[in-house]
């Protein structure tokens, strides 16, 4: 009799490193889930969600998509061809460079929060799931079904590290949640895509105009949403839709063809940019539009401090305040004590010049300190300029500012005779105030843009980053790091009151309560600093994106009251712990949270 010594394979030795899909279904079957799944969900969209049109957007319609159901559709098409190519069909293989598995999962799971969430609104605010028409059932199991066959599509399961004996139960139970937790990764893991191919510069640059005309109609849909419950369906389908296109690698490749064309890039961002006041009807959103910009250029200015030499700066809010209050005491106000009224590009170097002087000033004896010593002393210098600007109404001290009230009545900008605070008819389209200043701030983020790119990469801009990577390294090589770090204070202070003399006259009032370390309405020090971060600290287009997030999604979600900035602060937090890097990293950062990340193919100083 022979006697069995070899050991029984376990499950675990069975399945780790090796392909297998996290539901257990065969791959031909999981393939046709996702795609037959992604198809009837698109199909649902054209049949009538709920009874009555009580539910905003009126989903009662048949053969006609209305609010939320588009945004369920374009979920569902996207996940249709991520689904086609992973059938290699000829011609969607270049949608996905690095694979359409993972871009699969992402679009399914994009498609099926959506509709879960729209199933559940309608069950919410009409009383009951009984209030759902065939397609809303139809919807919710079709996505569901198109999830269940991505995710059972096989993935390299990482092996599991080896427990030890002696652990607890505890230990123990955490060992293996970590496990559970790697394996999840993995399923929504890609590699790493095929390099660019090289196109003709003619098919490059129309692969740079489609990239920004659906950055354009991405922003303007988003921004235009007229409720609740649709802005947070567009959360879902963007923000994973998103994660779709960036699995599948076409994120990169774009990337990579823009970084050919710079240049054209870049100014056909902008142009992109000028057109979204025509693509609104009144006002509105160009009134969003215009203070995104201020905040957006205020950010990439302490981009300069914080991301290029490292200097964190909790008070940066007040260069912003010195350079509207300037402007402010000398544009023809009659709150102001001076009663001048100077020409706007006289009160832009006043504002500029005011907030450098006062960056000179602080940063002199302040910036010998490193770490939280110098964050401590800028956060003081916040404060200080906000109480300083209360007092002085003529009784706590001298009559400048006008105490609390600020100054007030700042008349309309009118340069060479173009009055912004009119109406004027354009190419058949009439611009309102607020578009008005909104070509005049793209003009100065145009500005602050040059400014920062150029510096960044002279001379002083490598010694901000030697300075930010390792201060002692630094000066030991010869860099003065007092004046090096002087003068980034200086540039990043007058650029932030560029943006003030600016924001003076499309607020009309300046007052105190305006500059705050922290609150729920931005522009802040604590929101500046945010945007910097959440962006991508030391690149362009990272603090633009992020400043546009941080102050159109909070004003997006005043319906949650009291709970806006606990569930905006929980937004961020979980960023941070999933992508500590910023939406659009410097390539430097992205290796030090990431050393696991392939080799760039194409080494850029402005980041992705």
């Amino acid at each position: 009799m022979t006697t069995q010594t070899t050991a029984p394979e376990t499950p675990a030795a069975r399945t780790a490193g090796t392909p297998s899909g996290l539901l257990p279904l065969p791959e031909k079957a999981a393939r046709a889930l996702a795609l037959g799944g992604s198809l009837l969900t698109a199909v649902s969209t054209f049949l009538a969600w709920t009874w009555t049109s009580a539910f905003p957007g009126d989903l009662t319609v048949y053969g006609y998509p209305g609010g939320l159901q588009v945004l369920v559709l374009i979920g569902a098409l996207l996940a249709t061809v991520y689904a086609l190519a992973s059938y290699g069909v000829p011609g969607l293989g270049a949608l996905a460079p690095a694979g359409p598995d993972a871009a699969l999962r992402f679009a399914t799971l994009a498609t099926f929060a959506t509709s879960l969430y729209t199933v559940l609104a309608i069950s919410t605010d009409l009383g009951g799931v009984v209030n759902l028409e065939p397609g809303g059932i139809l919807v919710a199991v079709a996505s569901l079904a198109a999830l269940a066959g991505a995710l059972a599509l096989p993935f390299q399961r990482p092996a599991p590290d080896p427990a030890d004996p002696d652990d607890t139960g505890w230990e123990k139970t955490r060992h293996g949640l970590a496990h559970k937790w790697t394996t999840t990764k993995a399923v929504f893991a890609a590699g790493p895509p095929r390099p660019a191919p090289a196109l003709p510069p003619y098919a490059e640059i129309l692969v740079i105009v489609a990239m920004l005309a659906l950055g354009l109609a991405v922003f303007t849909y988003g921004i235009g949403t007229e409720y609740d419950e649709l802005f947070i369906g567009f959360l879902l389908t963007a923000g994973l839709g998103f994660a779709a296109l960036t699995k599948a690698g076409l994120i990169a490749h774009v990337s990579q063809i823009a970084s050919r064309h710079t240049g054209i890039t870049t100014c056909g961002a902008f142009a992109a940019a000028a057109l979204f006041p025509f693509t609104q009807t009144n006002d509105q959103y160009a009134t969003l539009g215009v203070y995104i910009l201020i905040f957006a250029t205020v950010a990439l200015g302490l981009n300069i401090v914080v991301g290029l030499a490292g200097l964190l700066d909790l008070g940066y809010v007040a260069f912003l305040g010195v350079g509207a209050y300037a402007a402010a005491l000398v544009s023809g106000s009659p709150s102001s004590p001076f009663h001048v009224h100077f020409p706007f590009w006289a009160a832009v170097l006043v504002g500029a010049a005011a907030s450098l002087v006062f960056g000179v000033l602080i940063g002199a004896p302040t910036l010998r300190l490193r770490g939280d010593y110098l964050a401590i002393v800028t956060l003081g210098f916040g404060e200080i300029f906000r109480i300083t600007a209360n007092n002085l109404d003529g009784t706590s001290g001298p009559d400048l500012t006008n105490g609390s009230n600020g100054i007030s009545s700042i008349p309309n900008l009118d340069v060479l005779g173009f009055d912004f605070g009119a109406p004027h008819a354009m190419g058949g389209f009439t611009i309102g105030r607020f578009a008005n200043y909104f070509f005049l701030m793209l003009i100065i983020t145009a500005v602050v843009v040059l400014v920062f790119r150029r510096s960044g990469n002279s001379r002083i801009g490598r010694a901000w980053v030697a300075i930010r990577e390792d201060e002692t390294a630094a000066l030991a090589m010869g860099i003065n790091g007092f004046r090096v770090k002087l003068i980034a204070f200086a540039v990043g202070a007058s650029l932030a009151g560029l943006a003030g003399t600016v924001q003076a006259h499309v607020t009309y009032t300046v007052t105190p309560e305006q500059y705050l370390f922290a609150g729920p309405i931005p522009p802040n020090s604590a929101f500046l600093l945010a945007a910097v971060v959440l962006g991508g600290m030391g690149t362009i287009s990272g603090p633009l994106i992020g400043a546009a997030l941080l102050f159109l999604i909070p004003n997006k979600l005043q319906f949650l009251g009291n709970y806006q900035l606990f569930a905006f602060g929980l937004a961020l937090v979980l960023l941070m712990r999933f992508r500590p890097e910023g939406l659009i990293p410097n390539r430097r950062r992205q290796l030090e949270f990431h050393e696991e990340a392939p080799a760039p193919t194409l080494l850029t100083k402005a980041g992705a």
